[in-house]
C-alpha cells in the first residue's frame, strides 16, 4: 500500500535538500535515516562550523568521469541561493579563505541542520531516524522493509552518501542498491585524503612532521597553490588533499616550496649577503626545520663562493622537488568518496536512473567528487534539489 510519494534513504545534505525541495511541492516525503540523528557529516563539517559551499563552485572544480555532468545541477541551485537560504534563516557566517563559507560560532553546523527540518517541517516533510533497512524491491511500487515497518512509494531516492568517515556511519548502502538495481558504479577510492610516503623517504622526512608551508604542488596538468603539512605517515595539508582527488597510482607529484621566490633568488641573495649560506636565506621564507632539510642537497658554501649556474640550478631543485608516494589513506581519513554510480546512468537534470523510473541517485553516491572547501556540500544542494523538483507522483 503506497504510504508516500517519495522515500528518500539517508538524512544527509542531499537527502534532506531533496526532501524539503520535494515537500515544498507538494510530495508527501518519507526520510529514512539509520542513525540516531540526521546530518552526521554536516555536523562535523569544518570542526563543527560546517564549510556549507564555496561561492566559486563552479562545474570545473569538480572530478568525474563524465566532467560537464555536474554543470546542469550546479546551475539550477547555486552557491548563492543556499546562500540566501541561510540568510533567510539569520545564520551568521563568514568566508575563510578562497571562497570557502563557515557559519559563526561554535556548534554553529546544528544551525544547518535545524534549518533543512524546519524547512522540511513547514513542508510535512516525514522525517524517521533509528531506521535500518532491510530489504528494497519494486512492483508497481518501490517497497523499502525496515525495522519500523514497509514504506511504499513510487520514488525512491538514494541519499545514504558514500563510505568515508565509517565512524559516522558511513556505509556502500547506495552503491549495493544501485547496483541490485543492474546501475553501473566505477571503481571507489578514498578522496580529499592524506598520502602515504615510502619507508625509505619517511627515514629522510620524519623530523620534518608537523612542520608545514604553502607550496604550489602538482599533479600532471593540476597545480593547486595552498598549504602542505608532514606526517609521520607521509603529506597532509590542504594541497595534498586537493591533489589526492587527481593522483593516480604510481605518478609523481611535484611541489614548490617557495612559489614567491624566482629562479634568480638565491644569486640575487647572493649580491646582498654574500656570506651567507643558502640555509639562512631559506629560513627568511620557510621554517627552519624544512629550510635545512631543502638546503641539504644544495651547495654548503657560502653564497658568494658559489656559481651563479650552480645557485639557480638549487633553486630550480626547490620549486621542483619530486617525490612519489606510496599510496592515499584510507576512507576513515578521507573527506569524502571518489567514484560512485556512474554518471552515463543519471539524467543531468533530474538525477534519475535511465534504466529504472522514479529511481534516483543524489550526492556523494555519485560519481562526482569536489575540491576541498565546500565544494560538495554545494554538490549536495545542488543535486538534492533537482531530485526533489523532478520527484513526479
Amino acid at each position: 500500500m503506497r504510504t508516500h510519494d517519495v522515500i528518500i534513504i539517508g538524512g544527509g545534505a542531499a537527502g534532506l535538500m531533496c526532501a524539503m525541495t520535494a515537500g515544498q511541492r507538494g510530495k508527501r516525503v518519507a526520510v529514512l535515516e539509520r542513525n540516531a540523528e540526521v546530518g552526521a557529516k554536516i555536523l562535523i563539517s569544518g570542526g563543527g562550523r560546517c564549510n556549507f559551499t564555496n561561492r566559486d563552485a563552479t562545474p570545473e572544480r569538480f572530478v568525474s568521469g563524465n566532467p560537464h555532468f555536474a554543470r546542469s545541477a550546479l546551475a539550477r541551485y547555486t552557491a548563492p541561493d543556499f546562500i540566501a537560504l541561510v540568510e533567510k534563516h539569520r545564520i551568521a557566517h563568514y568566508e575563510k579563505t578562497l571562497g570557502q563559507l563557515f557559519c559563526e560560532g561554535d556548534r554553529s553546523a546544528r544551525k544547518i541542520v535545524r534549518m533543512l527540518l524546519d524547512e522540511g517541517a513547514a513542508a510535512h516533510v516525514d522525517v524517521r531516524t533509528g531506521i535500518n533497512v532491510q530489504a528494497v524491491r519494486k512492483a508497481d511500487d518501490f517497497v523499502v522493509e525496515t525495522n519500523a515497518g514497509e514504506f511504499a512509494a513510487p520514488n525512491l531516492v538514494l541519499a545514504t552518501g558514500g563510505v568515508s568517515i565509517p565512524k559516522i556511519g558511513a556505509t556502500d548502502f547506495s552503491l549495493r542498491i544501485a547496483r541490485r538495481f543492474g546501475l553501473r558504479v566505477t571503481p571507489i577510492r578514498p578522496g580529499l585524503t592524506p598520502m602515504t610516503l615510502r619507508p625509505e623517504t619517511l627515514a629522510r622526512t620524519k623530523a620534518l612532521a608537523g612542520v608545514s608551508a604553502e607550496v604550489v604542488l602538482r599533479v600532471g596538468a593540476v597545480r593547486f597553490r595552498e598549504a602542505a603539512l608532514f606526517t609521520h605517515r607521509g603529506l597532509s595539508g590542504p594541497a595534498i588533499l586537493q591533489i589526492s582527488n587527481y593522483w593516480k597510482a604510481g605518478e609523481e607529484i611535484a611541489v614548490d616550496w617557495a612559489p614567491d621566490l624566482g629562479e634568480d633568488a638565491l644569486v640575487a641573495a647572493k649580491r646582498e649577503r654574500p656570506k651567507a649560506f643558502v640555509k639562512s636565506h631559506l629560513e627568511r621564507v620557510l621554517p627552519a626545520r624544512l629550510a635545512a632539510f631543502l638546503a641539504e642537497s644544495a651547495p654548503q658554501s657560502p653564497l658568494g663562493d658559489v656559481r651563479d649556474d650552480a645557485l639557480r640550478e638549487a633553486m630550480r631543485a626547490l620549486k621542483d622537488w619530486r617525490v612519489t608516494p606510496s599510496g592515499l589513506e584510507g576512507f576513515d581519513k578521507a573527506e569524502v568518496m571518489a567514484g560512485g554510480v556512474e554518471t552515463d546512468e543519471l539524467s543531468q537534470q533530474s538525477m534519475q536512473t535511465k534504466r529504472v523510473p522514479g529511481l534516483h541517485v543524489i550526492g556523494e553516491a555519485v560519481d562526482v567528487t569536489g575540491w576541498l572547501g565546500g565544494y560538495n556540500f554545494q554538490w549536495a544542494w545542488s543535486s538534492g534539489y533537482c531530485a526533489g523538483q523532478a520527484i513526479a507522483t
